[in-house]
């Protein structure tokens, strides 16, 4: 359990890394608006408002969610100088270009600011626009037309493992993972196996783990993802038609009782008996659009680039954040925190959500994953880093028996091979071994 001394500064301001690259942006001297994408209640808004706070001298704040007034300015036409003028009017403030972060948020309500960002791109490149919006990537299948090539785009995640560090007031733990200093990294594992565990059940939603730093009572904290994960139920009703929204909430339900089994690959056999793939489509692809979902692609042969490779019939999906998933999964918190029996058949999928996560949110990776024949040469992630691809096997405890990654290592060859375990940095002649709390900078 942390302790409570730890936490009394923290609670106002969590540091996301994020913020480095919208300090980028900011100064880019071809910046177009930005479009910031995220699923609901990762910190978009929390985000773009502390970024306008920190980085600029005002920040006009607009959200389109029930807000036909504002929606209207829209209607008219696409004109810039208008647009402007008349924020600044039904506003009462003064936007100076150089001075001034433009937030428009929930867009998916008004499509017409998306098409919009297009002819503040063209003809007022001057203002700063940040645009958010938690279903946006569903808006763009509904008819948005979608402004390519004239803004600039990020994507913010649930809170990763480094950014959780620091909002636990762990500064040099965070800086060693940042750094890479596995000496360090393997010195303090206890204590990082022991934030780990936290970490697992509170993951990365910036309000859940608001109230676990505040109060540390678990209870509250699950209540709290209960209450995240019924509001992303909500949306489906609201969102998806009559035909789709039954097929949806069993793809849904479905996630944590697939990552539970051994083999990780999406059945839908198991989802509905005589199930394919077809069947389903539309529904995984609106949560992944959403951003509720993960998918991560199978790809036939282990070669560049794996984009090419991919085998579209083949997928893993996992949530969008670990905690979200032990609160759905109604894992037992105490199993986590002491690693009982009762968490040894569901403690690999944890696992593997883990690592998945921080890839994709901290790393910059897209992670695919690979089988050949008869699983001998299974890997649980592939990465192409620059010309080389790299095997990724992910071990939830510190057994290093890893037949599956040397027969794939004997066979492929490949220049770097890498085992993330419970286990600390060491680096073997075939392969090299990666503490599960401290990849970021080693991968």
């Amino acid at each position: 359990m942390l302790h409570n001394h730890i936490f009394s500064s923290i609670i106002s301001y969590m540091k996301r890394f994020l913020t480095e690259k919208l300090i980028e942006w900011k100064s880019k001297t071809n910046r177009k608006p930005l479009i910031l994408w995220g699923a609901r209640q990762v910190g978009k808004t929390w985000l773009m408002k502390d970024f306008g706070q920190h980085f600029y001298k005002d920040t006009v704040y607009v959200s389109f969610y029930n807000n036909k007034k504002m929606t209207a300015l829209f209607e008219e036409d696409y004109d810039p100088v208008r647009i402007i003028e008349a924020l600044e009017i039904k506003l009462h403030v003064k936007i100076d270009p150089d001075n001034t972060l433009i937030i428009f948020d929930e867009v998916q309500s008004a499509p017409r600011v998306v098409e919009s960002l297009k002819y503040f791109c063209e003809d007022a490149q001057q203002y700063h626009i940040i645009a958010a919006g938690s279903l946006l990537g569903v808006a763009l299948h509904e008819g948005v037309s979608f402004p390519v090539g004239k803004v600039d785009e990020l994507k913010l995640y649930p809170m990763n493992f480094r950014e959780f560090l620091l909002a636990a007031g762990e500064d040099k733990l965070e800086e060693f993972v940042s750094k890479g200093n596995y000496a360090k990294i393997n010195e303090f594992s206890e204590r990082y196996i022991e934030l780990l565990k936290s970490y697992y059940i509170v993951g990365g939603m910036p309000e859940v783990l608001k109230i676990y730093l505040e109060s540390h009572d678990f209870s509250l904290v699950r209540e709290q993802q209960l209450l995240i994960l019924s509001q992303y139920e909500g949306d489906f009703g609201k969102h998806i038609g009559e035909r789709e929204l039954p097929r949806t909430r069993m793809v849904w339900a479905a996630v944590p009782v697939q990552l539970a089994k051994e083999n990780r690959k999406f059945f839908f056999g198991n989802v509905k008996p005589g199930a394919r793939q077809k069947d389903f489509e539309i529904s995984i692809e609106w949560l992944c659009d959403a951003g509720l979902l993960y998918k991560v692609n199978k790809v036939s042969k282990p070669a560049m680039p794996l984009k090419a490779y991919v085998d579209f019939g083949a997928f893993k999906l996992f949530m969008s954040d670990i905690g979200l998933l032990c609160a759905m999964s109604e894992l037992d918190t105490d199993s986590v925190l002491t690693g009982n029996n009762i968490f040894v058949e569901f403690k690999g999928a944890l696992t593997e959500q883990f690592v998945l996560q921080q890839l994709i949110s901290d790393t910059g990776f897209t992670p695919y994953y690979y089988a050949g024949e008869k699983s001998v040469y299974e890997t649980d992630f592939l990465l192409q880093k620059g010309k080389d691809i790299i095997p990724v096997e992910v071990k939830a405890e510190e057994n290093l028996k890893s037949k599956s990654l040397r027969a794939y290592v004997d066979k492929f060859e490949p220049s770097d091979a890498i085992r993330i375990s419970m286990s600390g940095y060491r680096n073997q002649e075939w392969m090299r071994n990666l503490p599960l709390w401290g990849f970021f900078k080693l991968i």
